[in-house]
């Protein structure tokens, strides 16, 4: 298999789908002449022209009301936030419009729409532009929320949300972007709502997403030196929430650690620790742990936003607590 980028084998993703249906469409801001903030859309205007993507004005309202609208008349566009910070000024749009559209016309409306962009913090862009918001929309009835971590599930994770009915919010950690791992070619499309187990242990489990999974999975390795298994899994989906595959690794290693970067106030994370105290509470050995972001705005401060992060660091230190 090739060796592609996040944002090349995202890339593909898109071509792919114009190429197969020309009812898919891509709107953003700079997603044309300038490929896109993180260059994402690199090529596409010259291959479909500008009727298929179009450069909008900075407007999140206008150009994610206009996908809706289209959505309900039966195109299938992807709407290209810069960053998912920016999806807050369209926060009516989403929660009011696109996910109750089929709810409110009695089943008169489908909403085949991709809102997607980058999410996340490490880059030094400040707190207003570093939010991780999965957690928000993944609260929202009818609204499926996928988060990628690796090339193959960018590519084929997009290529699914765009045939999807449904709508989806497919946020992509911008740390992501550059980093390389084996694609398929062609007709690749991964399920939505499966997680994926990365690394296979019998100590303890750690459920994670997004870019926080390499962070986990560097602590997977240096715990292997010590000749401690973790089994490492990778949600793809946070909504729907693949429990299955969770609660089949907590039954076996008896012990959980959940790695977010969400803020812990409500994070996803709480969500999954309630389902498996319910769920599994004779399984655990000791209590369910969680690493998230820590509960204040991400700096500006590149030392100061790596301790803000759920850095390696305080997933090691947790480990030892859970494992004592």
């Amino acid at each position: 298999m090739p060796t592609l980028t996040y944002r090349e084998a995202l890339n593909e993703a898109l071509a792919e789908e114009m190429e197969r249906d020309d009812k898919v469409f891509l709107m953003g801001e700079e997603v044309g002449e300038y490929n896109g903030a993180y260059k994402v859309s690199k090529g596409l205007l010259e291959k479909f022209g500008p009727k298929r993507v179009i450069d909008s004005p900075i407007s999140e309202t206008g150009f994610t009301g206009l996908g809706i609208g289209a959505a309900m008349y039966g195109l299938r566009p992807v709407i290209e936030y810069m960053t998912w910070s920016f999806s807050l000024v369209a926060y009516d749009q989403i929660i009011n419009n696109a996910a109750q559209v089929r709810y409110m016309s009695g089943g008169q409306f489908s909403i085949p729409l991709v809102l997607r962009g980058s999410s996340g913090g490490g880059l030094q862009v400040g707190a207003t532009h570093s939010h991780t918001p999965e957690n928000w929309y993944a609260n929202v009835p009818a609204l499926t929320v996928i988060t990628p971590a690796f090339p193959a599930d960018a590519k084929g994770l997009l290529k699914s949300a765009i045939r999807s009915n449904n709508p989806v919010c497919f946020i992509e950690n911008e740390k992501l972007y550059g980093y390389k791992d084996e694609v398929p070619e062609g007709e690749h499309l991964t399920p939505i709502g499966k997680a994926r187990v990365v690394t296979e242990g019998s100590d303890f489990t750690i459920v994670s997403n997004s870019g926080s999974v390499h962070r986990a999975l560097n602590v997977v390795k240096t715990l292997e030196a010590q000749g401690i298994r973790a089994e490492l899994i990778d949600l793809r989906t946070i909504k729907p929430l693949d429990f299955e595959t969770i609660a089949a690794s907590v039954s076996k290693t008896n012990r959980l650690l959940i790695v977010e970067e969400n803020k812990p106030f409500a994070g996803w994370g709480a969500q999954v620790a309630y389902e498996v105290q319910k769920e599994l509470f004779d399984d655990l050995d000791a209590p369910v742990h969680r690493v998230t972001s820590l509960d204040v705005p991400q700096p500006y401060n590149g030392r100061l936003e790596q301790a803000v992060l759920p850095n390696e660091e305080r997933i090691l230190a947790t480990v030892k607590e859970l494992l004592a």
